[in-house]
């Protein structure tokens, strides 16, 4: 059986929504990053970086959430309904891989930056200015992003891609920062998204579920 180390609200919430689609029988295994449990020799066989989703599927160890999503579509995407997600001609896989790349580079990096100095970092290096910039540079992003889904239902052709399901899980992060306030199509694509009944909890919910 296929097993996922990492629990939500972290980027496992991508490969979960993959697994979820695909209807794929799944083990996950929960990682307590509050008790270093991605720091012990186990955990850093699996992955050294010391970084949560890892995907165990058989003799194949894949880190890196919107890889191991790319990995899921491409080997078991014949069980997706319709299939599609990962497109047919070059083009179209190249439009797939650009705002993959996109949400992970110019949207998903300033997010991070935003955590790191609200609530990862020790206090001693936390900065009080690199929130508001990576939040400046995000919305800039997220404008680029709003006008190319406008009358869009999904990002690339009429069916989602893997792109789709980073997105998702991306764009419920910025909306956890307000970011996504003047984005009126991210928002209505986010809540359709989401309204999936394969989706998985967002980000709040799952927040909630652990502070239970």
């Amino acid at each position: 059986m296929i097993k996922l180390y990492g629990t939500p609200p972290t980027r496992a919430l991508r490969a979960i929504w993959l697994l979820n689609e695909l209807d794929l029988p799944h083990e996950v295994v929960p990682v307590d990053l509050s008790t270093g449990e991605q720091l012990t020799p186990e955990f850093l066989a699996l992955n050294p970086a010391a970084k949560l989703p890892v995907l165990v599927d058989g003799d194949m160890v894949i880190s890196e959430s919107a890889a191991i999503q790319l990995y899921l579509a491409d080997k078991y995407g014949d069980r997706f309904p319709g299939g599609g997600l990962i497109p047919a001609t070059a083009e179209d896989r190249g439009r797939m891989y650009h705002w993959l790349f996109f949400l992970i580079t110019e949207i998903e990096a300033p997010l991070w930056r935003i955590a790191l100095h609200n609530f990862i970092y020790e206090a001693g290096d936390q900065s009080a200015t690199e929130p508001e910039l990576a939040k400046r540079d995000a919305l800039r992003m997220i404008a680029v992003l709003e006008q190319h889904m406008q009358g869009r239902d999904y990002l690339v052709g009429n069916a989602p891609t893997v792109a789709d399901f980073n997105a998702a899980f991306t764009l419920d992060w910025a909306r956890e920062e307000a970011l996504l306030d003047d984005a009126p199509a991210l928002s209505a694509y986010l809540d359709r998204m989401y309204a999936r009944p394969q989706a998985p909890t967002t980000i709040a919910a799952a927040f909630a579920a652990l502070e239970a």
